[in-house]
């Protein structure tokens, strides 16, 4: 499973991009995406998606369907 960014509540604050291991979290049309080729959801090295632990805005970013 991914990670994505619901673009109707991602602010472009950025504090996401900066946490991502794997680079997956790119700007995209002012905003913010998630790269679903390169997400692990910080699988093995974290518990938690970090993007999820970074994020000030409630279900912002949820598991993609």
């Amino acid at each position: 499973m991914v990670m994505t960014i619901d673009s109707t509540l991602c602010t472009a604050c950025g504090d996401c991009e900066p946490v991502c291991p794997t680079s997956a979290i790119v700007p995209h049309k002012g905003l913010f995406a998630i790269k679903a080729d390169t997400c692990t959801e910080c699988e093995p090295d974290f518990d938690m998606p970090q993007c999820l632990e970074t994020c000030m805005e409630d279900g912002c970013i949820v598991p993609a369907e």
